[in-house]
């Protein structure tokens, strides 16, 4: 995968990235990722975070908004490998997480907020394929998002890696 810069993108773009407030950490053994967006709703239930992540996600990254709580994980060590064995580029939870040594060795984009080792209640609850809005950004299925160590940004379907000349 092409090394991308939020800095550069910012550059070259502007007015036209959105920026997120600087809330994320990075827990995945991979620190500099992007694809497109695929967007989960849910409140301390990961349910609809497992059967997105089962499906193909090759080129994407899977945005998850969990409304901040810091009383129940979204994200463990076995949805991370789901989500690594089907092909996600990444999964960025405005929420918490757990099981971080695990994650830390797996080559997959990971951010959150925090870590909790608390798991959620499968409730099946939460909406896939909406908007969302957190951390200063507006989310949408079929933007792109681009993270790096130093931040996480978004633009809409528009704009591509491919628009800098790369191949991506």
């Amino acid at each position: 995968m092409t090394t991308i810069s939020t800095p550069d993108l910012c550059d070259a773009y502007g007015e036209k990235v959105q920026v997120a407030e600087p809330v994320f950490r990075h827990y995945g053994g991979c620190e500099n990722f992007y694809g497109e967006i695929a967007t989960v709703k849910c409140f301390e239930d990961n349910s609809k975070v497992g059967e997105s992540l089962r499906t193909n996600g090759e080129g994407k990254v899977l945005v998850v908004d969990g409304g901040a709580s810091p009383r129940r994980s979204l994200l463990g060590d076995k949805l991370a490998r789901m989500a690594l064995d089907n092909g996600w580029k990444g999964i960025i939870v405005y929420g918490y997480i757990r099981d971080l040594e695990e994650i830390a060795d797996m080559n997959i984009g990971v951010m959150a907020l925090g870590s909790i080792p608390r798991k959620t209640e499968k409730r099946g609850e939460g909406r896939t394929g909406v908007n969302l809005q957190f951390a200063g950004l507006t989310v949408q299925p079929g933007n792109f998002i681009y993270a790096d160590r130093t931040g996480v940004i978004v633009a809409d379907e528009s704009l591509k890696l491919t628009d800098l000349g790369d191949e991506g």
